[in-house]
C-alpha cells in the first residue's frame, strides 16, 4: 500500500485484538487516547455497510504542543491518529501518518527534528507492538 506520508503495517490479530492491543501500546507510552471512532458502527446507524473500521486518536501535549506553537495549522493533523481496518481478504492492517510528513505538509521541520524523531519512534514501536506476535 503506497499513499503518500502514510506508515501501514499488517496485523497478525484479528480487528478487535488489534484496536485492543493499540490502545494499550499508546497507554504504555504515556499517552492519553482522546477518542475512538468506529466508522463502522456510524455506518451501521446509517443502514450502510463497512468492514470494521476504527480510528483511534492519541497524543501527549508535550510533543504535539510545539509543533502547534511552531505552525498552528498542525491542529488539523493533531494529536495524532491510527486507522485500524479490516480488508477485503479480511486481513487486519494499521496506518498512520509519518510525523516527518505531516511536518514537512505544516512547514515546520526543520526546527522540531528531535520531536518529530520522537513521534516517528513512538508510532514505529505502537505499530510493531500491536501488530506482531510476542515472539517477534
Amino acid at each position: 500500500m503506497a499513499i503518500d506520508g502514510l506508515t501501514a503495517v499488517a496485523s497478525r490479530y484479528g480487528h478487535t485484538d488489534t484496536v485492543d492491543r493499540a490502545v494499550a501500546a499508546i497507554s504504555d507510552l504515556g499517552m492519553t487516547v482522546v477518542a475512538r471512532i468506529d466508522h463502522a458502527a456510524a455506518a451501521a446507524k446509517a443502514g450502510l455497510e463497512l468492514r470494521p473500521t476504527e480510528v483511534l486518536i492519541f497524543g501527549n501535549p508535550k510533543a504535539g504542543t510545539p509543533l502547534m506553537q511552531a505552525a498552528q495549522t498542525m491542529g488539523i493533523d493533531l494529536p495524532l491518529k491510527m486507522l485500524i481496518w479490516r480488508d477485503e481478504q479480511d486481513k487486519t492492517w494499521l496506518a498512520y501518518n509519518d510525523p516527518h510528513w505531516l511536518a514537512d505538509r505544516h512547514g515546520v521541520a526543520a526546527a522540531n527534528t528531535a520531536i518529530l524523531e520522537a513521534m516517528a519512534r513512538a508510532l514505529s514501536s505502537i505499530a510493531a507492538k500491536v501488530t506482531s506476535s510476542p515472539d517477534e
